[in-house]
């Protein structure tokens, strides 16, 4: 068995992985990276035999430390935007430098990669780590994720069933939703036989591409009343978003996802996911209408 490591162990992904990994290979071979041994998830890792090594993306030596020993590392992406690309080129020049051998890399399906796309902030960092990854002389595994189907509820607010109203610049774009389970899945799959996904990249999509419009067919179908779909203008979104009371740093990053969307980056198709889980994955409508039912 491989000696793996697992970052952002404590946040929704990483955590998933590794229960679900758990259930493949010995706790003895697994590590994870956290920032606070004090969590009651880090806690609940050390009763289950799992290593657990303290360090951070901020702090380079910390994570030349932490990975010592490792083989292969699965490297969830930093959500500081501002921050992430030295954060990133901290991970991969301390794993190098540790020898760890193969990254897995939880990067994002992308069609437009330009400075002038809505996503760039976003998509550049992705781009840059993969291309730091590559040339590393690492072996690497590029996991491409879709938009979590998690993040529907993020984007509309807890408020949809009291406004009836589904509020976003998307369009008519579609999204290929993946649930957070089964990125889980296709991950613990691919690090229980990690020699057979050396130097691929996987281009992780759900099985049905829905809009947002349709969502709100499915939401009303799930509360029993009907739900209207609104695409506004961009800035009488941004607005309205701040007349409301949003955050700008939210505002900013819902318009953006909203514009991208609309733009077709996450209307996309492949069989990658189906053939790393060998089944089909969870339907989205079947995820949005158990998360707004009454």
């Amino acid at each position: 068995m491989k000696k793996i490591m697992i970052t952002g162990a404590t946040g929704g992904l990483g955590s998933e992985v590794v229960r679900q990994l758990k259930a493949k290979q010995p706790a003895a071979d697994i590590s994870v990276l956290v920032r606070n041994p004090e969590n009651e998830t880090v806690k609940a890792f050390v009763r289950q035999g799992i290593n657990v090594q303290q360090g951070s993306y901020d702090d380079y030596q910390s994570l030349v430390q932490a990975f010592q020993g490792i083989e292969v590392l699965y490297f969830v992406s930093g959500n500081d935007i501002l921050a992430r690309a030295q954060q990133h080129e901290n991970v991969i020049n301390a794993a190098k430098e540790a020898g760890v051998q193969h990254i897995l890399y939880t990067s994002t399906v992308r069609k437009d990669e330009s400075a002038t796309a809505p996503l760039y902030p976003v998509v550049g960092t992705h781009v840059h780590t993969e291309n730091l990854i590559k040339a590393s002389g690492m072996k690497f595994t590029l996991l491409r994720h879709n938009l979590y189907a998690e993040v529907v509820a993020l984007f509309l607010g807890a408020q949809v069933a009291e406004t009836k109203t589904v509020y976003l610049p998307a369009g008519s774009g579609k999204t290929a939703f993946v649930a957070r389970t089964d990125f889980a899945a296709a991950a613990a799959n691919i690090l229980s036989q990690p020699e057979l996904h050396e130097n691929k990249i996987y281009e992780l999509n759900g099985a049905e591409q829905i809009s947002f419009e349709e969502i709100g067919t499915i939401i009303a179908t799930a509360i029993g009343a009907p739900v209207q779909y609104v695409s506004p203008d961009v800035n009488d979104y941004i607005t309205t978003m701040k007349e409301a009371g949003l955050p700008d740093e939210i505002t900013a990053m819902l318009s953006m996802f909203g514009q991208a969307i609309a733009n077709t980056e996450f209307d996309q198709q492949s069989d990658d996911l189906v053939q790393l889980l060998g089944r089909q994955p969870q339907s989205v409508q079947t995820f949005i209408q158990q998360a707004y039912s009454k």
